[in-house]
């Protein structure tokens, strides 16, 4: 197979991505208005709870195997390693470029996050379903395992995200909220201003209210620091990991974890199996009624990710040089990490022969859909 045939392949999936999420923008867009603000968080809720859950079950149940499990450990160092990775080059460009201490946290966990969303429910199943791929012909088997190594990177990647990257993220807000209460004003407002030029927008804060909130607590304000400073002092090493605990054990019970859990333990135990999936089952309506909600999740998931750009369509207030290191680690770098990564890997025998998994391995570390299946040439 040619590389032009190949490119065809890997780019026929963004254009889906891009014509859904160019409907998405405009019905979320002032000309249509069907996809409000609160649609989208409602429309959000349900994917979140309802259509995800039940594509992760559905593809696991049906796929997985105690031999799949053991050949798929790759997958969790993988992600380990597309976070340590990633953050480090964050923190490297946080260095050499010193944005605005509120936003280093975020510039870190942009590029540690990588592609552990939902963007492989997205793109694999599709690459699947094109003609000429290079994983196989049988379209329904490529789709299925394709969701399978999905479910289970966005399964693992949640755990990585609900704990590393929030705190990061959690962390920025709180320091963006301290500034602001104790300046009286958007934090650091003439340094940021200079640091980004004219590039910069205001910050979603109304001047007149924070100084309104200045005014009436400018006698309580201090009291109030100086409390929440002696508590977080006293906060020692086993309240920080009771924290921690608590968070990961929240992210456990995420409907998607739950579901990706549950479909393990169907996949697994045979006679479970048995009852649920396949023509002869008895509780077969089961797996067709999650397998047919599961079908929306794609499509909702592309028109919502259409209706959150329009809300991001404004001036960066990072200077141009921080969104192109942030750009560069996440599309150049990154990538580049993980396809030696991966390549090292599959040359010592670590991971299975399918190259399905392989391209999702390397699809984690922000690999663009058309340079990692440009590697199967």
């Amino acid at each position: 197979m040619g590389f032009m045939s190949l490119l065809l392949v890997a780019c026929m999936p963004i254009v889906q991505v891009l014509l859904i999420g160019v409907i998405g923008a405009f019905l979320a867009s002032g000309y249509s208005q069907v996809l409000t603000p609160s649609a989208l968080r409602d429309m959000n809720k349900v994917v979140f709870t309802v259509f995800t859950p039940s594509l992760m079950f559905a593809s696991l149940a049906k796929t997985v195997t105690l031999s799949d499990v053991i050949s798929w450990w790759f997958m969790p160092v993988n992600i380990a390693i597309t976070f340590m990775a990633g953050g480090t080059l964050g923190w490297i460009a946080c260095k050499i470029l010193k944005p605005p201490q509120h936003f280093r946290g975020m510039i870190i966990a942009f590029c540690s996050a990588g592609n552990l969303g939902n963007l492989l429910l997205i793109v694999v199943p599709a690459v699947c379903d094109e003609d000429g791929n290079p994983f196989g012909q049988d379209r329904s088997s490529c789709r299925s395992r394709g969701l399978s190594y999905s479910s289970l990177s966005m399964a693992l990647g949640g755990l990585f995200i609900w704990t590393h990257t929030y705190s990061l993220m959690h962390n920025a807000g709180k320091m963006y909220h301290k500034m602001a209460d104790s300046d009286g004003e958007r934090p650091a407002q003439g340094k940021a201003a200079a640091y980004a030029d004219d590039e910069e927008a205001p910050l979603p804060v109304s001047a007149k209210l924070a100084a309104d909130r200045a005014q009436e607590n400018q006698m309580e304000a201090p009291l109030v620091s100086c409390q929440s400073e002696m508590v977080a002092n006293k906060k020692g090493f086993w309240e920080n990991l009771k924290e921690t605990v608590h968070q990961v054990a929240k992210e456990l019970m995420a409907p998607p974890t739950v579901s990706a859990m549950l479909g393990f333990v169907v996949g697994l135990v045979p006679w479970l199996k048995s009852l649920v999936v396949g023509d002869g089952a008895p509780l077969r309506v089961i797996q067709e009624s999650l397998q047919l909600m599961g079908n929306g999740t794609i499509p909702c998931i592309t028109l919502i990710l259409g209706g959150n750009l329009t809300q991001g369509l404004r001036k960066s207030v990072l200077k141009r040089t921080v969104v192109m290191a942030i750009v560069c680690i996440r599309y150049v770098v990154l990538p580049l990490v993980g396809m030696a990564v991966v390549h090292a890997a599959y040359a010592v025998g670590f991971l299975p022969r399918d190259p399905l998994y392989r391209y999702v391995l390397m699809m984690q570390f922000a690999l663009p859909p058309a340079m990692n299946i440009g590697t199967y040439v």
